[in-house]
């Protein structure tokens, strides 16, 4: 028997019998069985805006954030698709993304991270709880002190964003984390290492995502970017190389 695809898993009389229990339950675990089945939307639909420039990854993780909330305010009684009614928030997402990108002062990328971040904590606080969730309860599952939490609200709706000159270095250093948890960089950290990232150009960042967050041998690191194996290995030293020197810069006594 053929495993069925996301077309048809959610849009027949079973998948509105699905969705019927789950928004009457809530049940954690058919949250993730539908998002699991239309992770492959979300990418297709983040190809249709490659041409704008942004990462891939960035794109697709900023669609998820419209595929939660489709999961969430999807009412399966109202004769609309899941998939058309998905569709469009994913799509809305990521192109409200990339008009917040396109500003006079483009936004760090460490904000939209922890940005997106901050959006699916609290919609999974907000299903669990049945209520918008606190700054302090916010804050204890993202592991960063509340000051934080309250500073990345306060990037959000600002006209331009956060930047590492002025006062405003103060704010940042208020984005910290609550407590040690092994194997996590703290979230100050992951900051100043997206900072640094932020400096390098465009061929040295997608070498380094290749290499070190998808694990990818030099070899296939190469055939993907299309240029020579030597290539890979002079660019990923020379970015390792300014990473180091940016990352001591950053050190404070």
């Amino acid at each position: 028997m053929r495993e069925r695809g996301a077309r048809d898993l959610l849009d027949d009389a079973g998948g509105v019998a699905l969705f019927r229990e789950y928004r009457a339950t809530g049940n954690p675990v058919l949250h993730a069985r539908i998002c699991a089945a239309y992770a492959p939307l979300v990418e297709r639909i983040a190809r249709m805006y490659r041409s704008s420039g942004e990462p891939l990854e960035d794109l697709v993780q900023v669609g998820y954030v419209g595929l939660l909330l489709a999961v969430n305010r999807f009412d399966p009684d109202r004769g609309v698709k899941f998939q058309t009614y998905a569709s469009h928030l994913i799509a809305g997402e990521i192109r409200h993304y990339l008009r917040d990108q396109v500003g006079v002062v483009r936004r760090p990328r460490w904000l939209g991270k922890l940005s997106r971040e901050l959006d699916r904590t609290v919609e999974r606080l907000q299903r669990e709880k049945g209520k918008l969730p606190t700054v302090e309860e916010i804050a204890q599952a993202m592991n960063i002190a509340p000051e934080g939490v309250r500073e990345i609200f306060h990037a959000r709706a600002a006209q331009s964003p956060l930047s590492l000159d002025g006062a405003r270095e103060e704010r940042i250093r208020r984005i910290r984390h609550l407590r040690y948890e092994s194997f996590q960089l703290p979230v100050e950290d992951r900051i100043t290492v997206q900072q640094a990232m932020e400096r390098l150009t465009e061929l040295q960042r997608k070498v380094l995502y290749l290499l070190f967050y998808q694990d990818l041998t030099e070899t296939e690191a190469a055939r993907r970017l299309r240029i020579s194996q030597r290539h890979v290995s002079r660019v990923m030293h020379k970015a390792l190389r300014q990473m180091a020197q940016l990352l001591r810069g950053a050190v404070r006594p």
